[in-house]
C-alpha cells in the first residue's frame, strides 16, 4: 500500500530535547523526524505530537513543533492510553507515520495501541531511535511482526508526493537530498 498524504497522519513521538543526547545516533533521527514535519507541513499532512512525563524529561526539541498542531503531555508509554492523543487524530486519515524515541518503549506501545484502534502503522526506521542500537533493532522486529508496516523517511515523502507533478515536489525535493 502506498502512503497517501490525504490519508496519513504524522506522529511525533517523545522527541524531547533532554532524551536525545542518550538516543543512539540521536541527531539523525531529528533530523529525519524534522524532515518529515517539514514535508507534511508542505503536503497538508497533519501532524501531532507527545511528550512524556514533561515535567521530568523537558519539552520537545525546539524546531520540530508548530503552535497549530497538537501536543499531548502523557505519563502513559502507550499514547493511545492518554485519551487526548487518539482524540487529536484527525478523522478519516487511516494511516498514523510514527517518528519518535524510544523505539523499544514509547513508539512500540504507541503502534501496537493504534494497530488495536484498528489504524495502519507505518514506523520510519530512520526517524525513531532509543538509547541502544540493540532496543531499538528489537523493537522494529517486534513491530514488523506486528502489523506495521516499516519504512524510511525518503520513502514516505516520496510517496506522500505521489510524483514529480505534485505541486509542492520543488519544495519537498530539498528534504529529500
Amino acid at each position: 500500500m502506498i502512503l497517501n498524504a490525504a490519508h496519513c497522519t504524522l506522529a511525533l513521538i517523545d522527541l524531547q530535547a533532554r532524551l536525545m543526547p542518550a538516543i543512539h545516533d540521536g541527531e539523525a533521527v531529528v533530523a529525519n523526524a524534522r524532515r518529515l514535519a517539514e514535508g507534511a507541513q508542505l503536503l497538508d499532512v497533519p501532524v501531532v505530537a507527545t511528550e512524556q512525563n514533561p515535567k521530568g524529561l523537558g519539552g520537545t526539541v525546539p524546531d520540530l513543533l508548530r503552535p497549530h498542531w497538537p501536543l499531548i503531555f502523557k505519563m502513559t508509554f502507550d499514547s493511545c492510553a492518554t485519551p487526548a492523543f487518539p482524540a487529536a487524530l484527525p478523522q478519516g486519515r487511516d494511516w498514523v507515520v510514527l517518528s519518535g524515541c524510544e523505539a523499544h518503549v514509547c513508539v512500540l506501545q504507541t503502534a501496537l495501541g493504534l494497530l488495536a484502534l484498528g489504524k495502519k502503522v507505518a514506523v520510519v526506521r530512520d526517524a525513531v531511535g532509543s538509547r541502544t542500537a540493540a532496543s531499538r533493532k528489537a523493537a522494529l522486529a517486534r513491530l514488523a511482526a506486528a502489523g506495521a508496516v516499516l519504512v524510511t523517511t525518503e520513502m514516505v515523502l516520496f510517496e506522500w508526493l505521489g510524483s514529480s507533478e505534485n505541486p509542492q515536489f520543488r519544495a519537498v525535493l530539498p528534504l529529500i537530498k
